[in-house]
């Protein structure tokens, strides 16, 4: 792992996410939401996975993180999460429930943040299994592969 990678995870206390990848920590919950840090290092990743509900991202520092989003309507999206709107980053992307989702960073370490409402709880995720994303979105199997964990 990068050093300035290493680093954060000890100065924010991230933990290894299982299955989903990267590392993070729990920074607030309630009855109505939930948020956490969430570090990618390369070459680790966000593995492809989707929740019930709906959650937001915000970048914060690091590399840009590349995401791939595939809508249940067959639409695809590849947001940049990033500090530069100009270049076409966006500093905070939503991801509406039900919507199949993968980050990766563009560099050596990406932290990000989200938040849900309601709060996360392990019952509400799945994981994608690579063969059935890639037969529904061909255009984008090469990148379905590299990204699913099953």
């Amino acid at each position: 792992m990068h050093p300035e990678a290493a680093a954060l995870v000890a100065a924010l206390g991230l933990q290894p996410l299982p299955v989903e990848g990267g590392h993070f920590a729990e920074t607030w919950r309630d009855d109505n939401g939930s948020a956490i840090y969430y570090l990618i290092a390369a070459p680790d990743f966000s593995g492809m996975h989707r929740l019930t509900h709906p959650e937001v991202f915000a970048y914060h520092a690091g590399a840009p993180a590349r995401m791939l989003l595939l809508h249940p309507d067959g639409r695809v999206e590849r947001p940049v999460l990033g500090p530069n709107p100009v270049a076409g980053h966006r500093p905070q992307v939503a991801v509406p429930a039900h919507t199949w989702q993968a980050t990766e960073t563009t560099g050596a370490w990406s932290l990000l943040g989200t938040f849900m409402a309601p709060p996360y709880h392990d019952d509400i995720v799945e994981f994608g299994r690579t063969e059935d994303l890639a037969t529904r979105y061909p255009a984008h199997a090469e990148r379905i592969r590299r990204l699913c964990r099953r």
